[in-house]
């Protein structure tokens, strides 16, 4: 049963009754007013959720009480009721911040239905405030820290969204948090209390992959015994993250598509249509508008998915954020040894800001880790960087006596090239040369990895590993 105090006002008593009833019966404490001489003072005293607004009554404006009680309450969602009803009007009312409209007369579900809404609106409104009042203060939330404005233009973008229903594309190098943003997304959207499910799209086959997502019946291939409904299906009034969407074989794209488009789905083997009732969250960490224009992706998909576009920033181009981190995982990891987190000196502060972080968050978070297990004397001096860190490629060691690069690009590309080829390196020997075992340690997919190991051998020519 729904609740929530809900305040009507209007010249009729019968219209007054009439609301009273029906939305007390459906849960609401409701107050009514005949007096628009009264409106400021029963405003204060009821303080409404959901305020019901005639916009003709004997000597009283409703868009003057609609502004004043805006004015009183910027989150009051407020619906404008009528007996003359126009597209001017209505128009008018919502350009002045009324949340809904309704033409006399209507009907009682007409009536719950559009108070409904406008509490689940008030709800959102008062959500997305204290989320900005957090951004504001550079706070984190959903596990997100950050005060750099890269990242306060992020998060603004996601209080913006994220109550909506719409698909989301987040783009953004390896490493940068674009699984918590999608957590994000769905832990402050209205399918909370719904599932939030993730599929790696380039960890399976393409033929593993349809049925995990699509499901199957019983008998539909060798090895199928029983019916098993799909993540789609599975993640039914919820959130499906589809991480590395551009790995989609054009098969799949197009059974994708299609789903999306009807909202439906079909298990392999099954002539059933299900329903379909999701909210979509894809991710990449390629230049999807180039897979696109050169062919690899399908470009009607691409617009289904790209509703809303959120570019993640690499840790280098977060101002100060590096040091905001770094202090919140040595206090995590310090917390989980049962210990207090290592004093950090000055100098380290200065390495861990001019280092250009190709591994972006998730490799500053792995750095966090190692010098809080090796730490010994509750202290982090220079000496406990990794060399990369003490001496990175293309800072000045590496630089003298020369001069360095012509710009801060070609600089920067010059110490990402040294990296990756000293860290692939480095990474298959440890897992003996397994590349699939160092995707996963990397936390990127194969496909990716061999992309990187190409891309090195060209540059030097053939040396790289």
């Amino acid at each position: 049963m729904a609740s929530g105090r809900v305040l009507v006002v209007d010249d009729e008593p019968a219209m007054l009754e009439n609301c009273q009833r029906l939305l007390s019966r459906a849960g609401y404490s409701c107050q009514t007013l005949a007096e628009p001489a009264r409106f400021r003072d029963v405003l204060a005293e009821t303080q409404p959720e959901v305020l019901l607004l005639d916009l003709r009554m004997p000597g009283a404006d409703g868009f003057t009480l609609l502004a004043a009680a805006l004015a009183d309450d910027p989150a009051l969602a407020v619906i404008v009721i009528t007996a003359y009803a126009s597209v001017a009007s209505a128009v008018r009312a919502m350009r002045e911040g009324a949340f809904d409209y309704l033409a006399k007369p209507f009907t009682a579900d007409q009536l719950a239905l559009a108070v409904e809404r406008a509490a689940r609106y008030r709800g959102l409104t008062l959500e997305n405030r204290a989320l900005r009042d957090q951004v504001a203060r550079g706070g984190d939330f959903e596990g997100m820290i950050g005060s750099s404005p890269a990242m306060i233009r992020l998060f603004e973008q996601l209080r913006k969204v994220a109550p909506t229903d719409a698909n989301v594309l987040i783009s953004g190098e390896s490493g940068t948090g674009k699984e918590l943003i999608a957590l994000c997304l769905h832990a402050n959207s209205a399918r909370r209390s719904g599932p939030f499910m993730p599929v790696d799209c380039a960890a399976l086959p393409e033929g593993l992959l349809e049925s995990e997502l699509f499901g199957y019946d019983r008998g539909a291939f060798t090895g199928a015994v029983a019916r098993k409904d799909g993540l789609l299906v599975e993640a039914q009034h919820g959130t499906v993250f589809l991480d590395e969407f551009t790995e989609l074989g054009t098969r799949m794209q197009s059974k994708l598509l299609r789903a999306l488009e009807q909202r439906q789905v079909r298990r392999l083997g099954s002539s059933m249509l299900l329903d379909l009732d999701i909210r979509l969250v894809a991710a990449t960490n390629t230049d999807v508008e180039a897979a696109v224009a050169a062919g690899g992706f399908r470009q009607d998909l691409y617009y289904r998915l790209n509703v809303v576009h959120l570019r993640v920033p690499p840790l280098r181009a977060r101002g100060g954020d590096v040091i905001l981190l770094a202090r919140r995982f040595l206090e995590h990891f310090a917390g989980l040894q049962g210990k207090p987190a290592p004093r950090v000196l000055p100098e380290v502060w200065e390495a861990l800001e001019h280092y250009p972080w190709p591994g972006n968050v998730r490799e500053l978070k792995n750095l966090a880790q190692r010098l809080v297990v090796l730490d010994e004397d509750g202290r982090v001096t220079r000496a406990d960087l990794p060399e990369s860190l003490r001496d990175p490629p293309g800072g000045a060691a590496a630089a003298a006596p020369g001069a360095p690069p012509a710009d801060y690009e070609a600089g920067r590309t010059q110490a990402l090239h040294a990296f990756r080829a000293r860290y692939l390196r480095e990474l298959l020997e440890l897992h003996g040369g397994n590349v699939s075992s160092a995707a996963r340690a990397a936390g990127v997919s194969r496909r990716t990895l061999h992309r990187w190991l190409a891309e090195l051998r060209e540059r030097d020519g053939g040396t790289a590993p």
